[in-house]
């Protein structure tokens, strides 16, 4: 059982939260499963009842346990749960997977969730930001400006922690889960995107989760070369006994020809080191 974490003001954030979103006609939740998106939905079955939907894109780079985790926890909030393909595969800039390439995945999801939304009466059109990820560099951030999507997180500048406080008030399940973002995130800067190597990296993390590493990346670099990120804590399990030599065989098997453990650990973003400061702004703002 996930122990409770008592947060200053988590009650009262929880109501601010769900009484921003009362605000809106009726809303569709951009839904990966993730505790962000989860706090979101849930706030918005609160406030709205019916008129909540929690809308997930489904697409390649999407692992099927997320694809999972979504419908689980969908069901338990018992928010309207909609699972819709999307296209960004067919993206040329997407796949060319430049530093902006989230912009371009972003872009095609918002327009996407837009044109479900017009179609089924829906207004608003909400994400699971959160006040922490305006100073990460985000170029889907852009996107969501462009397509005026509302993050009501990130509008009460509650962040990750404060997320994650919400969502054990709440009792939601996946207070504690890992960040997960899409698989194309793995796979360095000017490297392209394939449905291949969205695969092999699915194929190696879900073997690594399997075998008990919760918190995994698996991260593609030029020339067959997969860079694996773990919890320091998980160094030692990883290299003892077998589970060296399987990982290895499994991530041979994918087509990889070498394989390193990433000494730095487990570092969100880590691809993101080679971009200039500079280049790593956004200009979303917390509304007022």
């Amino acid at each position: 059982m996930t122990q409770r974490i008592e947060i200053p003001n988590t009650a009262e954030q929880a109501e601010h939260l769900v009484q921003r979103i009362a605000e809106y006609p009726s809303c569709v939740v951009a839904f990966s499963g993730g505790v962000d998106s989860a706090v979101v939905a849930a706030a918005a079955y609160r406030a709205l009842g019916d008129r909540a939907v929690a809308w997930t894109g489904i697409g390649p780079a999407v692992p099927q346990s997320d694809r999972d985790d979504a419908v689980s926890v969908a069901t338990a909030i018992g928010i309207r749960h909609e699972q819709v393909e999307t296209r960004e595969i067919d993206n040329p800039s997407y796949v060319r997977n430049g530093p902006d390439r989230c912009y371009h995945c972003k872009t095609t999801l918002f327009e996407t969730m837009r044109a479900w939304a017009d179609q089924h009466g829906f207004h608003a059109i909400a994400s699971g930001t959160n006040h922490d990820d305006l100073g990460d560099y985000r170029p889907g951030l852009r996107a969501a400006e462009q397509w005026r999507v509302v993050a009501p997180l990130a509008e009460l500048r509650i962040g990750k922690s404060e997320v994650r406080g919400i969502a054990q008030y709440w009792g939601l399940c996946v207070a504690d889960k890992p960040a997960s973002p899409c698989l194309a995130s793995r796979i360095a800067y000017g490297q392209i995107v394939t449905l291949g190597s969205l695969t092999s990296i699915d194929t190696v993390e879900r073997w690594l989760r399997e075998h008990g590493f919760a918190d995994v990346r698996a991260r593609v670099h030029a020339d067959g070369l997969l860079r694996i990120e773990l919890q320091p804590s998980d160094w030692a399990r990883f290299l003892s006994g077998s589970i060296r030599e399987d990982c290895l065989a499994v991530a041979l098997a994918q087509g990889f020809q070498f394989v390193t453990l990433d000494i730095l650990g487990r570092s969100s973003g880590s691809l993101n080191r080679v971009l200039q400061l500079g280049e790593t702004t956004t200009s979303l703002q917390p509304r007022q």
